[in-house]
C-alpha cells in the first residue's frame, strides 16, 4: 500500500532527481532504488514495483502525464474514436524499463523478501481513461457504461487483455506474485459490479493461472463490503485484500479459510500513532489469528505518517 512514498524522506530526495512522476516510473535506476528503500529501512516482508496502474493506458497509446499537486492527466475516451485510437495490444516496449527494474529489484532482494508486481483492474483503470483524470465518483465511466455498455465493454476487453499480459511480463522479468487493484469497485451498483468489477477480475486471473498456474494472486476490491466473502470465492485468487472499512472479525468468520487474508488497518491509525494504533493493530493481529493473513494497510500510507509510527506498527507486529 505504497510502501514507498513521500513520508520517505530518501523518497522525497530521488523523486526530486525526476522531471515528472511518470519518467521516475520508467527511470530503472530511480525506481529501483525507490522499491528497495522501505524494506532497507524496515525489513518488510516483500517489496512492491514502484511503478503506477496508469503505464497500462500509457502502452496502449493514450496520452498520460502527471501534473504536481494535482494527479494524472489522460486524453478522455469518451466515443468509438477514441477506442479506436488505442493500440490493440500492449506495447512492452514502452514497459521494457519497468521491466528492468522488476529484473534488477529481484536481483537485489534477499532470497527471503518477496516482490510483488500488480496492475489496475479494468474497472478503475477504465475509470481514468474515460474522465481524463480521477474523479470523487467515477461519474464519466458510469454514465459512458450505462449509455453505450457496447463500447464500454470493447474498453474493459482490452484492458482485461493487457492486464493478463503486463502482469505475465513481470512474473516472467522476475516478481513472485502479483496484485490487481480495483481502488474503486465499491461504486458500483450490482449488476454493473458483476459486469465490470467482478467478471474482468475473474477473466484476468484465470488468463494468469493458464500461463503461470503457481504464482500467487492477490485480488483488492476496495469499498465492496460483505461481497468480499463472495469474491473470495468467484474471483480464483490466492488472497483477498480487505480495506480499512471491513471488520477484521466478520472477515475472519466468512472468509473462505482457503484464502489468505491481506490487511487492514487503518492508515489514520498509523498517523495518529501512540495507543490508538496498538489498539487498532492489535484488533487484526487476534481477528486473524488462526488463519493465513499477511497484515498490512487496508488503503495507501498518508505523507505526513512519521517514521516512528511504521516501526511502532512492526514492532507490535512481529511481537505478536
Amino acid at each position: 500500500m505504497r510502501q514507498a512514498g513521500r513520508y520517505l524522506p530518501e523518497y522525497r530526495a530521488l523523486r526530486a532527481q525526476a522531471p515528472s512522476f511518470l519518467e521516475f516510473c520508467y527511470n530503472p535506476d530511480l525506481a529501483t532504488e525507490a522499491t528497495l528503500q522501505p524494506v532497507q529501512r524496515f525489513g518488510f516482508d516483500a517489496a512492491i514495483l514502484f511503478s503506477d496502474i496508469l503505464v497500462v493506458p500509457d502502452a496502449l497509446g493514450q496520452r498520460v502525464s502527471f501534473e504536481t499537486g494535482e494527479g494524472p492527466r489522460l486524453e478522455p475516451i469518451t466515443d468509438d474514436s477514441g477506442l479506436a485510437a488505442l493500440q490493440d495490444h500492449l506495447d512492452l516496449t514502452r514497459l521494457a524499463p519497468v521491466l528492468e527494474t522488476v529484473r534488477r529489484v529481484r536481483a537485489g532482494l534477499a532470497d527471503d523478501k518477496a516482490l510483488i508486481g500488480f496492475c489496475g483492474a479494468p474497472w478503475t483503470v477504465a475509470s481514468y481513461m474515460v474522465a481524463g483524470r480521477g474523479t470523487p465518483d467515477q461519474a464519466p465511466a458510469r454514465v459512458l457504461a450505462y449509455q453505450q455498455p457496447a463500447l464500454f465493454a470493447r474498453l474493459i476487453d482490452r484492458l482485461v487483455a493487457a492486464s493478463v499480459d503486463w502482469l505475465g511480463a513481470q512474473i516472467e522479468a522476475g516478481v513472485d506474485a502479483v496484485q490487481i487493484f480495483d481502488s474503486w469497485a465499491g461504486v458500483l451498483p450490482a449488476g454493473e459490479f458483476e459486469a465490470w468489477c467482478e467478471m474482468p477480475m475473474q477473466r484476468i486471473i484465470a488468463g494468469l493461472r493458464a500461463r503461470h498456474p503457481k504464482i500467487p494472486v492477490i485480488a483488492f476490491p476496495r469499498g465492496v463490503g460483505t461481497r468480499v466473502a463472495t469474491l473470495a470465492e468467484t474471483l480464483g485468487a490466492d488472497a483477498i485484500g480487505v480495506d480499512t472499512a471491513a471488520d477484521p472479525f466478520w472477515l475472519s468468520r466468512n472468509l473462505p479459510r482457503h484464502v489468505t487474508v491481506q490487511g487492514n488497518l487503518d492508515p489514520l491509525a498509523l498517523l495518529a500513532g501512540g495507543a490508538a494504533l496498538d489498539r487498532a493493530t492489535d484488533t487484526i493481529l487476534e481477528a486473524f489469528a488462526g488463519r493465513r493473513h499477511i497484515f498490512n494497510l487496508g488503503h495507501g500510507i498518508l505523507p505526513p505518517t512519521p517514521i516512528a509510527h511504521v516501526e511502532q506498527m512492526l514492532k507490535r507486529v512481529r511481537g505478536f
